[in-house]
């Protein structure tokens, strides 16, 4: 209940501005403009189709590049000679913003809805490929001595040790990037060709000097990002349970 606190006041202060002209109400809406807007829209527009469309791209995007982020990860962390080969030109590829990759990514791809499960499984490879690598080289040195004394296979050693020890990182991997790519979908929508989507509905909103319309398209935004990042913390918490406090 204390989390609801900080929301509350921060809805009471939009609310208490805009009715008491603190601030244009065309430039910050009452909420029951926003609620309003959300009806009328709703008649006109598909509002679920674009929340579904962009929970799509983002769960697409989000299975493809945490998948290759795993794989990745995993060869980086196991073998020191394609570490020492690829490890610098991740640390490289890193530092660069995810949205100044769209320029590249719209000339490789398009604009289309390539071009976006693209950009959001970019958004996901690389925490998902850093914590992985650093899972896998986090297994302890006896655990790996007592495989090999037991004469394990790969594929034992990597089910048995690497992937039990690499677990909370790659759960943490996963976590970061499926934020990530909630960020990077809303990215890509807004950024690229318009289509159906909450990206798209925002842009709608703003071409219209909509602002009703543009909060609603954020409070969905923040909505969605706040269920998809709970239900990562529970997913994590409960795949942890077995390790010592």
């Amino acid at each position: 209940m204390k989390g609801l606190v900080l929301p509350a006041v921060v809805l009471l202060a939009w609310e208490a501005a805009s009715h008491a002209g603190v601030v244009d109400p065309r430039i910050l809406p009452p909420i029951e403009s926003v609620l309003r807007a959300g009806r009328l829209i709703a008649g006109q527009r598909d509002v679920w189709g674009d929340v579904g469309a962009s929970l799509a791209r983002d769960l697409s995007g989000f299975a493809i590049g945490a998948m290759a982020g795993l794989i990745v990860g995993f060869v980086l962390g196991r073998f020191r000679i394609c570490a020492s080969l690829f490890q610098p030109l991740f640390d490289v590829v890193k530092q660069i913003a995810l949205f100044a990759w769209i320029p590249l990514i719209s000339m490789w791809f398009g604009t289309g809805e390539m071009a976006k499960v693209v950009f959001v499984a970019l958004g996901a490879f690389v925490p998902m490929m850093l914590n992985a690598a650093e899972g896998v080289r986090s297994a302890p040195d006896w655990q790996i001595e007592v495989g090999r004394t037991l004469c394990l296979t790969r594929w034992q050693m990597m089910r048995r040790i690497y992937l039990p020890a690499a677990l909370p990182s790659i759960l943490t991997g996963t976590h970061l990037a499926l934020i990530y790519s909630w960020l990077a979908t809303i990215g890509a929508e807004y950024f690229m060709t318009t289509g159906p989507g909450l990206g798209g509905l925002i842009i709608e909103g703003r071409d219209r000097f909509a602002m009703n319309l543009v909060m609603l398209g954020v409070v969905l935004l923040g909505l969605i990002g706040f269920a998809l990042n709970h239900i990562a913390e529970l997913a994590e918490h409960r795949l942890l349970r077995w390790r010592p406090i």
